[in-house]
């Protein structure tokens, strides 16, 4: 039996034991999989064991909170030490990358010394490298939602601090481990965090004095040529365990033949069936096919109360409509995913550029050029593309166009109207078409890969046709706020050109019903300064919710954004991330989480719930 350091002692042997991540390439078959066919129980009999939180007294307000390290009823060793041994000694101390950059990590739990020189190599090599970050058992893509306590240095002796990381993390290769961590932190009231990827803009992959439950070892996949499950669907389909990322189901279906393909993300390190599913997903299928959500036929999960259960159209089909864009975290946690899939065509392809080496530095060429290319975002969705694109001062960039199953002479005469436009503007841009055998090929050589490690905040809108038809100006105008809030501040824009209602005119998932109407949806990136105070992060927030986004909010009568990658302290985010579908979702929560086992902030039934005291998730009393 592997014993963990007793939390009185300096961690010494952490270093060893708890860092290193033990991985298996595939989830198991054990003796519980029989029970994932059972119909959930319901109701708060199957939540007698969950502790009570513990009363707290905040600015004058009553609150039951989470265990945190250091109270008397966070659990004692000896608890650790069993769950450890559930999981297969799969329990490990989170300790933050970086720190093998620094001479000790000051955890929760002691202080370890942790300088490796190699190690921190790797680190500094490797810290904006998406595919890097999705390896370590904790980390998070993006870090300003850790405090950035424990970045890359060339110092040693700075600190390094566990910071709003995850004090535990279960490398689960097993659903067993997973059902585990689920019901100790049911058992002892502890934050619980699902991470599958940490593709994540908005924190909700890491959460301070959290067990984290990693699911990224998850990578099965099965192949389907005729699906015969409940419903009317019975073409092609596949079935995705929930550590497998976007770029490797996309070369798995490229393998088949003929090539397949689903609708899964832009980005490479995205996880399939995880949050990206159930905040609804959108990627370059999207257009054609609908949201990700949308082409969901079946999940397993495991629920708040420990049971494995299949969500279909006749099994849990509360818990399947809801797990299908209804918010991550908050319903269960996904095993796996089944959807439909698609063969793959040829696809023609584009980058579009206006740049400096074009326009100079003229500000009203810039933006008569950024007009002019959004104007037109109606045309090119109603003509089943889907294009993605930046906007920095001086630089519109669109990489790629996407016009899947469509040719070059196809794609250009889509194109050609808003290019004939900024040539009749005096307006020289550069315009780079090219065929693919297949979309996987465009998928490869177009789209780039992002950057980890950067600290920003992120917030987003989604402009509707009628928004672009009626309100372009003001949508520019709009666009220029976020590009400078006030003289001190700087943020940028990436959006989407997508309509899922083109392909999926009738939602059959929770997602907003605007999606339906989509045009733009467009990501707004504040970069926060390192090592910014407490007051300049509040000011930065209220930057983002009141003056930039605000903006967006003005210029648009969609009332909506999307779940994953939008503010999640604006106004209203109930109304904004789901419209109509909010109360019922409120409800379906009610039902398979009645007490907040699960947590990610901004998500069905979490309004009572918030975090006080930097570190401490509570539910007001």
């Amino acid at each position: 039996m592997v014993h963990l350091p007793s939390v009185g002692l300096a961690v010494a042997a952490a270093s060893g034991l708890l860092q290193t991540v033990t991985a298996a390439p595939q989830v198991s078959t054990d003796s519980t999989s029989t029970a994932s066919t059972t119909s959930f129980l319901g109701g708060l009999f199957d939540f007698l064991d969950v502790a009570n939180l513990t009363v707290t007294h905040h600015n004058g307000k009553l609150y039951g909170c989470k265990c945190s390290p250091g109270q008397l009823c966070w659990p004692q060793q000896w608890k650790w030490n069993q769950l450890n041994t559930t999981v297969g000694g799969n329990l490990k101390l989170h300790i933050p990358p970086a720190a093998s950059c620094y001479n000790t990590f000051t955890g929760p739990l002691g202080t370890v010394n942790t300088y490796d020189a190699a190690a921190c190599a790797d680190v500094h090599a490797n810290w904006e490298d998406e595919m890097w970050t999705v390896e370590k058992p904790g980390a998070a893509l993006w870090t300003y939602f850790t405090n950035e306590t424990c970045r890359p240095t060339l110092n040693p002796t700075d600190s390094c601090t566990l910071g709003y990381y995850g004090v535990y993390v279960i490398s689960a290769t097993t659903r067993n481990h997973i059902k585990a961590g689920i019901d100790f932190a049911r058992r002892n009231n502890i934050r619980l965090v699902i991470r599958n990827t940490g593709h994540d803009f908005i924190g909700r992959s890491t959460g301070a004095g959290s067990l984290i439950i990693n699911t990224h070892s998850f990578q099965d996949v099965n192949w389907i040529s005729s699906y015969a499950g409940p419903g009317s669907y019975s073409g092609p389909a596949v079935t995705i365990a929930a550590g497998v990322q976007g770029r490797s189901i996309l070369e798995q279906g490229h393998a088949q033949v003929p090539p397949k393909v689903i609708v899964t993300g832009e980005c490479p390190t995205v996880g399939v069936a995880g949050g990206f599913i159930q905040g609804g997903g959108h990627g370059p299928w999207t257009t054609l096919k609908g949201l990700s959500a949308d082409n969901v036929l079946a999940f397993e999960a495991i629920t708040a109360s420990g049971h494995f259960v299949t969500a279909n159209e006749a099994q849990n089909s509360d818990l399947f409509w809801a797990l299908k864009g209804g918010g991550p975290s908050a319903f269960a946690v996904i095993l796996s995913v089944t959807m439909k899939t698609f063969d793959d065509v040829s696809s023609a392809g584009a980058t579009f550029y206006v740049n400096n080496t074009h326009i100079g530095f003229d500000n009203d060429a810039y933006w008569n050029a950024t007009s002019i290319f959004h104007k037109w975002s109606n045309h090119f969705v109603d003509n089943g593309l889907y294009v993605y694109y930046e906007l920095f001062p001086f630089t519109l960039r669109a990489q790629p166009f996407v016009a899947i199953g469509k040719t070059v002479a196809e794609l250009n005469a889509i194109v050609a109207p808003m290019l004939a436009e900024l040539t009749a503007n005096g307006i020289s841009y550069e315009w780079n078409p090219k065929s693919f055998p297949t979309f996987f090929d465009l998928y490869v050589d177009l789209f780039e890969a992002e950057a980890a490690g950067g600290s920003a905040l992120t917030g987003g809108w989604l402009f509707d046709h009628n928004d672009v038809a009626t309100n372009n100006d003001g949508i520019i105008e709009a666009f220029k706020t976020v590009f400078s809030p006030r003289p001190d501040i700087f943020s940028f824009i990436v959006g989407h050109l997508f309509n899922p209602g083109y392909g999926a005119p009738v939602s059959n998932s929770a997602t907003h019903p605007s999606w339906r109407n989509a045009t733009d949806f467009v990501i707004t990136v504040l970069p926060v300064p390192l090592g910014a105070s407490k007051a300049v992060k509040a000011d930065y927030q209220n930057v983002l919710t009141n003056t930039i986004d605000q903006a967006l909010r003005d210029a648009s009568g969609s009332g909506a954004t999307y779940v994953n990658e939008a503010d999640p302290y604006q106004p209203n985010w109930q109304g904004h991330f789901w419209g109509s579908e909010y109360p019922r979702l409120k409800q379906i929560r009610k039902k398979w989480d009645p007490l907040g086992v699960f947590y990610s902030i901004a998500t069905p039934g979490t309004e009572d719930w918030e975090v006080i005291q930097d570190t401490r998730l509570c539910k007001k009393l």
